[in-house]
């Protein structure tokens, strides 16, 4: 009798036993399924956000309610399993058609975020900048509505002038990023590419600092958008600063008159004293008048071995050098007073 029931009992041990390995089987199996089957996600992908402090398992839930995946359980599952659960990173993420759940968690473990985009361009001046940095909807705004002192203060730079101090270029970021980070950002690589410039100068240069090659690199910015001038452009006032002569140069004018510039300089303008009226100053104006590129400030580190003491716009963009005064009087007469 104890013995029939015993062999009753372990029919149904391995009965139970031999249906628990099926369901273990069958549960491993949707399992595996799961991970390779891509996400339901629409042809042309879509954008997902986590936020910051959001875990897997919030992130999962939310997947299997907007129908995106077929089982919350099972990512989390994934992640645990894979040690990978806290892992995940927040920001702004593209999705493509045929994403997988083990590709997704690679692509938020990773940190693999979505990139935007400014351009701050060459010749730009910090009120043109901070215009564009405003505009840009991508960007998180912590600086509107502080004026250029507090936004120094901020960037923890306080008292120094804001002109010329950011380097122009195209920067990525994702979503989220500060425009107090993007200056952090633009300050930090024009430092580099300044110094950079200083260190491998010619011999002799008549600049005692790296801020004056900066102030310098910005009018010759200014003053020609031709690759091939920058140089030779550069050479001329170099000369001129080493003979004690007037930089007698349109654009720091033009700075200096501010808002009443109206698009043209009148004689009258070249004879106002301000700071910035190189036909009324000797040497250097007091700050940059714009944002110059890497290739003016190198253009000021190595400028043209020439003679040339003067140059004239010659209506194409372009520009006519004289290395006299009778010469340039008469390049005047030709490109600028004929027309």
């Amino acid at each position: 009798m104890i013995k029939a029931a015993f062999k009753i009992l372990l029919k149904s041990i391995l009965a139970v036993a031999l249906l628990g390995g099926m369901l273990a089987a069958l549960i491993w199996y949707q399992y595996q399924e799961f991970l390779v089957q891509p996400l339901k996600l629409p042809e042309q992908g879509m954008t997902l956000t986590i936020t910051p402090g959001m875990t897997l398992g919030e992130l999962a839930a939310r997947l299997e309610k907007d129908g995106l995946t077929s089982d919350a359980r099972l990512l989390r599952l994934y992640g645990k399993l894979n040690h990978r659960a806290t892992q995940i990173k927040a920001g702004e993420y593209h999705l493509s058609k045929g994403l997988t759940p083990v590709a997704l968690l690679d692509l938020l473990v990773a940190g693999k975020t979505v990139s935007h985009s400014i351009t701050l361009v060459e010749g730009w001046t910090f009120e043109q900048m901070m215009q564009a940095i405003a505009a840009n909807a991508q960007l998180q705004h912590e600086l509107r509505g502080l004026s250029v002192k507090e936004i120094m203060q901020r960037l923890g730079h306080a008292g120094e002038h804001p002109e010329g101090r950011f380097f122009p270029d195209t920067y990525l970021f994702p979503r989220g990023f500060s425009d107090l980070d993007l200056l952090r950002r633009a300050y930090a690589a024009m430092e580099k590419q300044l110094a950079a410039a200083w260190k491998e100068r010619d011999e002799k240069l008549p600049l005692k600092t790296p801020y004056e090659m900066l102030i310098l690199a910005s009018i010759v910015e200014k003053e020609t958008g031709r690759a091939g001038e920058r140089k030779r452009i550069a050479g001329v006032f170099i000369r001129r600063l080493q003979k004690g002569m007037k930089l007698q140069t349109d654009p720091t004018v033009i700075y200096g008159m501010g808002a009443s510039y109206k698009g043209n300089i009148r004689r009258k303008d070249l004879r106002q004293a301000t700071p910035y009226n190189t036909y009324v100053i000797a040497g250097l104006p007091p700050t940059p008048i714009c944002m110059p590129g890497s290739e003016a400030l190198l253009a000021v580190a190595h400028p043209a071995q020439e003679k040339a003491l003067y140059f004239v716009a010659k209506g194409d963009g372009s520009h006519q050098f004289s290395a006299t005064l009778r010469q340039h009087n008469n390049a005047v007469r030709k490109y600028q007073l004929k027309k």
